[in-house]
């Protein structure tokens, strides 16, 4: 078939505008419903532009024409074999139970780089406290200025404090925590507007943090001090921050785009719920992590045995790992099922 692409372009693409005009507003509007002539218009511009693209599928010469044509069928497709009646009405405890692990899983990859980079920080902090141990006090931040001492020292003088905080002491503590581990969160996250490389540097600056700090009590010989000072908030605390990560590094992917056929704006409508629930999910994480740092990481013994602390810590890793793995699995399978 030949065809003179120029007057085909301008002649079928009004047609190509309309129908991308509605399918913006039904992908953003979820209350938005389609009248019957709005509904008739819908599935002739569909129709239409489905017969656009066959005369176009053997034409090489405009492969982006074609690309595009594609994603407005498969779009105007999806949206005309969706039953918006089934939509159910937003649930907290839904979102939290299954959206929110689910949308992890579904970037899995970009975590398991979050935490490479974060551990080869570790390792880099590590190494950089074992060959000169002064470099703790030109890489830790002013709010660890408390640690930079002796390690045994502190352990001495914490563990022979009998001072007892008061809950008035304690909140602006917690709240102080939870403000400083959200700001980095959210910095994860927005620097992948940088195309990720600013969230790999926030994400490598607190592996080097926790593997300095981490070196310095171990080779103190304060091991399980250590353990029960960080294990009960760090093991929430850590991966929300590597979760931010995360979700910076899915909004880099998808400024880059490699191997996507969508436009910029498509990708990021597409991925734009993603981020808001990971990001929502890192700022709980955060709030328990901040509560459980101020009112329990902050207590040694003899207040409260080490022990127990760890135990502790053990059944909340244990607890939110099979939550990320396993929480909405049932729900998920239906869902991969009908794609297939």
């Amino acid at each position: 078939m030949i065809i003179d692409l120029q007057k085909f372009s301008v002649t079928e693409r009004p047609a190509w505008q309309e129908l991308e005009k509605l399918l913006e507003r039904l992908e953003t509007d979820t209350a938005f419903r389609l009248n019957l002539e709005q509904a008739k218009q819908f599935h002739y511009l569909y129709e239409r532009a489905s017969a656009d693209l066959a005369k176009l599928v053997t034409f090489s010469a405009e492969p982006e024409l074609r690309r595009y044509l594609e994603s407005l069928v498969a779009r105007a497709y999806s949206e005309i074999h969706e039953t918006r009646s089934d939509r159910k009405r937003f649930s907290p405890w839904a979102w939290f139970l299954h959206a929110l692990p689910q949308t992890f899983r579904r970037h899995v990859k970009a975590f398991w780089l979050s935490l490479t980079i974060f551990v080869i920080g570790g390792v880099f902090g590590g190494f950089a406290l074992a060959f000169d141990p002064e470099a703790k006090q030109t890489i830790m931040p002013e709010m660890f200025a408390s640690h930079l001492g002796d390690p045994s020292e502190r352990v001495r003088q914490e563990e022979q404090s009998r001072h007892t905080p008061t809950a008035g002491q304690l909140t602006p503590f917690s709240t102080q925590l939870m403000t400083h581990n959200i700001r980095q969160a959210i910095n994860a996250l927005a620097l992948g507007m940088t195309f990720g490389i600013g969230t790999l540097v926030v994400l490598f600056y607190n592996g080097v943090v926790v593997g300095l700090i981490g070196v310095d009590y171990v080779a103190a010989g304060q091991t399980k001090f250590l353990l029960a000072w960080l294990m009960p908030h760090g093991v929430i605390e850590i991966p929300a921050i590597l979760i931010a990560g995360q979700t910076g590094l899915v909004l880099a992917n998808a400024l880059i785009g490699w191997g996507k056929r969508e436009r910029l704006s498509q990708r990021l409508r597409l991925i734009a719920p993603d981020l808001v629930t990971m990001i929502f999910g890192v700022g709980i994480m955060l709030v328990w992590a901040g509560l459980v740092e101020a009112f329990l990481s902050q207590y040694h013994e003899p207040v409260i045995p080490y022990v127990a602390k760890i135990a502790f810590g053990c059944i909340e890793l244990t607890l939110l790992a099979l939550f990320l793995a396993l929480s909405g699995k049932r729900s998920e399978a239906p869902e991969l099922a009908a794609a297939k």
